[in-house]
């Protein structure tokens, strides 16, 4: 709102009914994450370091923390995918709206997600990286929520496990909005019903 502007602000914040992960908790979690690749992959990495893939738009705050905490030769990638389905779901068919820049075959590669739901999308992406050759594929995930029928995926990092809500900020939306939220936090069902 411009300055000088009558209109009343309005707050996203009064939006959530409560908050799950803190900008502290996210914090600590994101650092020894960041430490667990940098042991992991120190020796067999090499100079050419690693490969880690955001998925956009959501994993965008989470990537850019993470890769701060990763003390080694890296390099950064982003790829935007819509999936098909309900609007609420996803269907697990994938367009790919943006590519990786990076050639990734021979290389370790981390894929920086910010939250596992169905992980049907995830599924497809992984298969889909997996052809390219890298020398090795692993997740890390931020969020993974306890949802019956889950895809079954071998994300080697996980952040938190998070109960099936509905749950936005940290890079996390709805319709657009929340991303900023320094936390994650439930979202009030008046909000999105």
């Amino acid at each position: 709102m411009p300055p000088g502007s009558s209109e009343k602000v309005v707050s996203v914040h009064n939006d959530i009914s409560k908050v799950l992960f803190s900008e502290q908790d996210l914090a600590n979690r994101v650092r020894e994450i960041g430490e667990n690749i940098t042991a992991d992959y120190a020796e067999v990495a090499g100079e050419a370091g690693i490969v880690v893939i955001s998925v956009l738009r959501g994993g965008a705050v989470y990537t850019c923390d993470l890769i701060r905490c990763i003390d080694m030769p890296l390099e950064v990638d982003f790829m935007a995918v819509s999936s098909y389905g309900s609007g609420v779901k996803s269907s697990g068919v994938v367009r790919i709206l943006k590519d990786l820049a990076t050639d990734i075959r021979g290389r370790h590669v981390i894929v920086a997600e910010d939250i596992i739901d169905s992980g049907l999308t995830l599924k497809y992406l992984l298969e889909m990286l997996q052809s390219r050759g890298p020398a090795s594929l692993a997740v890390a995930g931020l969020l993974r929520k306890d949802v019956p029928n889950q895809a079954d995926i071998d994300c080697r990092y996980v952040g938190f496990e998070c109960p099936d809500e509905f749950i936005v900020g940290y890079g996390l939306d709805y319709a657009e909005h929340y991303r900023n939220l320094p936390y994650i936090g439930v979202l009030k069902p008046e909000i999105y019903q």
